[in-house]
């Protein structure tokens, strides 16, 4: 039914720092609504974690994607004066506003409709494990 909106919720664990492929969950979840055509709104409730649309075959490109972080955002940095959870802490935030906390990703014949090479990806900033939430939106057109 067209202006159909259903509304779930995907949790990961994260490893630390670093990218989780949600890819795959992401297609369950718009599968199982059973929406041929709209969108799928993905909204991270975090603000030192967040999402990106990214490389899925060479995992060299995330290892690189984090290494210019590491350098433009430094843990530790001096200049951070929000430190109370640790000295990933400023620098998480920083690299969660850089990135994106949100997706609009368009649904086509049931499926979302990535590139060829594109796969979406929790991207976590803090150096230990947390639980991540995010919130899916799909809209049926």
């Amino acid at each position: 039914m067209a202006g159909m909106i259903q509304h779930s919720e995907l949790t990961f664990e994260t490893p630390g720092r670093g990218t989780t492929d949600v890819t795959d969950a992401a297609q369950a979840e718009v599968r199982k609504s059973g929406t041929l055509s709209g969108t799928a709104l993905f909204f991270i409730q975090h603000t030192s974690a967040s999402l990106i649309v990214c490389e899925n075959a060479d995992p060299q490109v995330r290892r690189d994607l984090e290494a210019w972080l590491i350098r433009a955002v430094p843990d530790g940095d001096p200049l951070f004066r929000h430190t109370a959870e640790g000295p990933d802490d400023m620098p998480a935030h920083v690299r969660s506003t850089l990135t994106a906390t949100s997706l609009t990703v368009p649904i086509v014949d049931g499926r979302l409709h990535l590139g060829t090479w594109q796969g979406i990806f929790l991207y976590e900033h803090r150096t230990h494990p947390h639980r991540r939430r995010i919130h899916l939106t799909i809209t049926n057109t």
